[in-house]
């Protein structure tokens, strides 16, 4: 009997710290804020219409789902498919956001900043929730992106 009870102890103790073990604070960023604008911002030699428009077509080509968009403001938002997965105390959802400023610098030059960002959500069978966000910073996976919104510029710019 004794066995048991130390047993269904430990497994208690195990259940109820596993779901606290996701609640650590995310890693600290490496770079100043003007590191990441460097990695995150790009200007291209086209209007901001045209950067817009090959922006939008970009993300929804990589899977993101647009939230809003206004060419007015400049502004583009979005996120990938969630992802979901049952462990064993709780439920663990995630996905990226990303946004988009596209604003005219001069007449023909326009500069866009990308944003990416990793979600994770996870949540208990008691109600407890634990949200977490990680900024991407990886400066290969902004590059990767403004090749191909040079290239929709490139298309569009000679669409015509």
């Amino acid at each position: 009997m004794r066995i048991k009870m130390r047993l269904l102890s430990k497994i208690l103790i195990i259940s109820l710290l596993i779901p606290l073990a996701g609640c650590l604070p995310p890693p600290k960023s490496t770079k100043t804020s003007l590191e990441l604008q460097a990695i995150q911002s790009k200007e291209f030699e086209t209007s901001k219409k045209i950067a817009f428009a090959a922006t939008l077509s970009i993300l929804q080509d990589q899977g993101y789902i647009i939230g809003s968009a206004s060419l007015e403001t400049g502004l583009i938002s979005g996120k990938s498919p969630t992802n979901s997965e049952n462990k064993i105390f709780y439920r663990e959802m995630s996905d990226t956001k990303a946004t988009a400023f596209v604003e005219e610098i001069t007449p023909g030059r326009t500069k866009v900043r990308l944003n990416f960002v990793n979600s994770t959500s996870r949540s208990g069978g008691y109600g407890q929730r634990d949200d977490q966000d990680y900024p991407i910073e990886d400066p290969q996976i902004y590059q990767e992106t403004f090749s191909k919104i040079q290239q929709g510029i490139f298309i569009r710019k000679n669409a015509n």
